[in-house]
């Protein structure tokens, strides 16, 4: 006896054996059982689902002689020659070989005989979208008004290229790729009939590899039966299809979400070696952090998933240590690799570049936590400050509770004897300043004096005009303006200095110094002017390193006042890294804390 393909023997002969398209078969049947039948339909779908099955079991429901319950008995004449494809009532023409005029004006010509045996002369045109425009064109007015024992089942795997005209004439299916455990289970069904031992691990790699195709899937499992024999393990799926095991794809995978390069290196490399496709493991990638951006997204992610239970633990696991926006980089990157793996020489390195990045990017800071960062820094800044000066000053837990109360105590409970009173600009403002007022002359000396460690500020929030003012030093000081002096020989450097940007920087370093609002201008120097290389005078101490000394009568609520201290421009940017590389990544500038 002839051997027959899996495909061919399993192929569904009843509606009842179609996997995974009830919403299709459910549809035709009530038809059937209403007598509401149409006289042309069009199954959409990918390839191996089922399009041609479906059509030829309809047609067999429509011709069979004795008909059980709206089903087709599949034992009469009718029902034999249409499933051996010699029905002289059921024509199936290949759209691609019979895609000219003159193939339907032959159509044409029978569709006005009657039928020899069954109601209905049946047309299934596979692969309808291959017809030319011509051919549609002829086949548009027989289509839309046939004769009343003519019924037409078009299949096709891309709609879009058939001509609306002829759509809108047809009852349309889509039909779904099916899930990888109904393929799964159908497999196990095959192999429970053939007596073959296969193991669940290489059933759902047979699975993952057919893409939702069931025939492809039954193709794959002959292949395997003929070079295993009856005992076929998961190795076998993989050396022979080339495929990746789940295990080796969720290691790469994490591997990448962890920024782990010597290890995507050392996988890509043996894959490699193993003669995978690296285009096919590049979509496998794909398709498993597109799986990983479910489960952040949703909370039961097993609807949208065919997966087992221990691949969707794993893959939660993996979830856990990354976030939504780090996938999503590393999708595009992998989306880019993949569309130029068609023209590129060698795909493996292409992958194991997009994989490095995606590695890199994954464990990168984004914008969006630095942000996230520093608005908790904000958050905490004034319970931190309560918190290190009650370490500082307190030296037992007695002494803590004593200042607390004290500092809740009211403003007008403040003793008549306190040491140095408050400003009330101060109080309302809730700002203590740095340094005292100062006049014209003394701020020109400071200056002048601290001008090195004043660059060194400026350059930590715009370094760009850093070099500029190493050329220049204060020469004038009034009420309201600095006037620098630069370099005749650097004078190209004032336009530079005099962008809004550049000078608001200055002028933000200078307030710090002089300790109130101030304004630049900038001159050519007739003298040249001795270049600041850098060796920083000694500063003031800071307000924090300044010693406060309070007499035994005097009230605590001085604790209250240093609390309410805040920190310049520049003594953030020395005291907190995080705010120091904000602004050298962003070439930034502090212009106002709140």
């Amino acid at each position: 006896m002839t051997y027959e393909v899996l495909a061919r023997k399993w192929r569904p002969q009843r509606f009842e054996d179609v996997v995974g398209q009830e919403h299709v078969t459910k549809t035709l049947l009530n038809a059937v059982k209403t007598d509401r039948i149409a006289h042309a339909y069009l199954f959409v779908g990918s390839r191996g689902i089922g399009k041609t099955s479906i059509a030829r079991i309809f047609a067999k429901t429509l011709n069979c002689q004795s008909t059980e319950g709206a089903k087709p008995c599949c034992k009469c004449d009718s029902c034999k020659e249409i499933a051996d494809g010699n029905s002289l009532d059921v024509f199936e023409i290949d759209g691609a070989s019979n895609n000219g005029v003159e193939q339907v004006r032959e159509l044409r010509e029978t569709v006005v005989y009657a039928p020899s045996r069954g109601p209905y002369k049946i047309y299934i045109i596979d692969e309808v979208h291959m017809l030319s425009s011509g051919a549609f064109n002829a086949l548009l007015k027989t289509l839309e008004e046939p004769p009343p024992h003519v019924k037409f089942m078009f299949a096709t795997t891309e709609p879009e290229k058939i001509l609306p005209t002829i759509i809108s004439r047809c009852q349309r299916f889509d039909l779904r790729r099916i899930s990888t455990p109904k393929i799964v289970e159908r497999l196990q069904l095959i192999a429970d009939d053939d007596k073959i031992n296969v193991t669940q691990d290489a059933l759902l790699a047979i699975a993952r590899g057919a893409e939702g195709g069931l025939r492809d899937a039954e193709s794959a499992f002959d292949q395997l039966i003929s070079f295993c024999g009856s005992d076929i393990t998961e190795e076998d799926v993989l050396a022979v299809f080339g495929l990746v095991s789940r295990e080796t794809l969720d290691n790469l995978g994490f591997a990448v979400l962890q920024g782990d390069i010597p290890t995507i290196i050392t996988l890509i490399s043996g894959l490699d070696d193993g003669g995978k496709d690296m285009q096919r493991l590049a979509m496998e990638l794909m398709s498993y952090f597109r799986a990983l951006l479910i489960c952040l997204s949703i909370e039961d992610p097993s609807a949208a998933l065919d997966l087992t239970d221990s691949q969707l633990t794993t893959l939660k696991s993996h979830a856990s240590h990354t976030n939504t926006s780090k996938v999503l980089r590393v999708i595009t990157f992998l989306e880019q690799a993949i569309d130029k793996m068609r023209y590129a020489l060698s795909r493996r390195v292409l992958l194991e570049i997009a994989l490095v990045r995606s590695g890199k990017a994954a464990v990168t800071v984004s914008l969006d936590e630095i942000l996230g960062q520093l608005n908790e820094l904000k958050k905490n800044m004034t319970s931190a400050g309560v918190a290190d000066f009650s370490k500082k000053n307190s030296d037992s837990e007695d002494v803590k509770k004593k200042v607390i109360e004290e500092v809740k105590q009211p403003k007008e409970e403040v003793a008549d004897d306190f040491v140095e009173p408050i400003d009330e600009k101060q109080e309302s403002d809730d700002y203590v300043e740095m340094f005292p007022k100062i006049s014209d002359g003394d701020a020109l000396v400071r200056l002048q004096n601290n001008w090195s460690a004043i660059i060194e500020n400026v350059g930590s929030s715009n370094p760009l005009i850093m070099s500029a003012l190493h050329d220049s030093k204060p020469k004038e000081v009034n009420e309201s303006t600095v006037l620098i002096e630069v370099d005749k020989e650097f004078k190209a450097d004032i336009e530079s200095l005099s962008q809004i940007r550049h000078r608001q920087a200055i002028e933000y370093a200078l307030k710090d110094e002089i300790g109130s609002d101030i304004k630049v201008s900038f001159k050519v120097s007739e003298e040249p002017i001795e270049h600041n290389l850098g060796i920083f005078k000694e500063q003031p101490p800071s307000f924090d390193q300044q010693e406060m000394v309070v007499e035994n009568n005097a009230e605590p609520i001085i604790a209250e006042q240093v609390n309410k201290k805040v920190r310049t421009p520049r003594e953030w940017v020395r005291d907190v890294p995080e705010v120091k590389n904000v602004l050298e990544v962003f070439n930034g500038m502090i212009t106002d804390i709140r």
